[in-house]
């Protein structure tokens, strides 16, 4: 798929129906390694199985892969990432629900969020080669990180890449890893379950991309006549 379209993540919703965003690709271009402030973010998704959609900011959108099991900050872990449909930036304010029945329905979590710097000068070429390498300054994932494509056995093979955590300060061999150690949300601090209970579907319309607020119930009424105050 090409860096920085949206085609298949239109061609595979109906915006009639689900709530998330048409978007567009970002006018602002990264065009080489030198961009500062890439978003990068992890939303925990449970849809038909519960995945984590690892996503970066690159040419106006986010690239997206797919992480069954999750990243590890074990160097030896490599974990299976399926490249998907790039992202328009607005789904990174994204928590919610999306409606049974619509692609990808289901409970989303931002589980993490920050920014990450490119180790490769020519982005696109490297995706192209099949190997990225990139350093994450996220809220609950540091360091450096690679991205590896898989050699496709058949024609209709998926895009399937291993996401690896490189050696360094913030690997972790030892103990649980932070998909195990942190399991609520770093936007609004709920569990899964708290987010599916809310019934809370997002609405693209919204200004800064979150949930419409909560309405407050109607003030009650005094009763008719009113209280009349005590005398000593």
């Amino acid at each position: 798929m090409p860096s920085g379209s949206l085609r298949d993540y239109h061609r595979k919703r109906d915006f009639k129906l689900t709530a998330e965003p048409k978007g567009a690709v970002a006018k602002r271009k990264t065009a080489t390694g030198k961009a500062s402030k890439l978003r990068y973010l992890i939303q925990k998704h449970d849809a038909t199985r519960l995945h984590y959609d690892f996503r970066l900011e690159w040419n106006g959108t986010l690239m997206s892969w797919a992480v069954p099991k999750g990243p590890s900050e074990n160097p030896d872990d490599k974990r299976l990432a399926v490249h998907v449909e790039d992202h328009p930036l607005d789904y990174g304010n994204f928590e919610g629900t999306i409606p049974k029945g619509q692609y990808g329905g289901g409970t989303v979590m931002l589980w993490d969020t920050g920014t990450w710097a490119p180790h490769d000068a020519d982005v696109d070429a490297a995706i192209k080669k099949g190997k990225l390498g990139f350093t994450l300054y996220g809220k609950r994932l540091h360091g450096n990180w690679a991205l590896v494509r898989l050699r496709k056995r058949s024609p209709k093979d998926k895009d399937n890449w291993l996401l690896i955590k490189e050696h360094d300060e913030f690997e972790r061999k030892d103990g649980k890893l932070t998909t195990e150690r942190e399991t609520s949300s770093v936007k609004s601090g709920r569990a899964m379950d708290e987010i599916a209970a809310g019934k809370s579907v997002w609405h693209s319309n919204s200004a800064d991309g979150k949930p419409p607020p909560a309405k407050k119930p109607p003030a009650k009424k005094a009763a008719a006549g009113g209280s009349k105050k005590k005398t000593r």
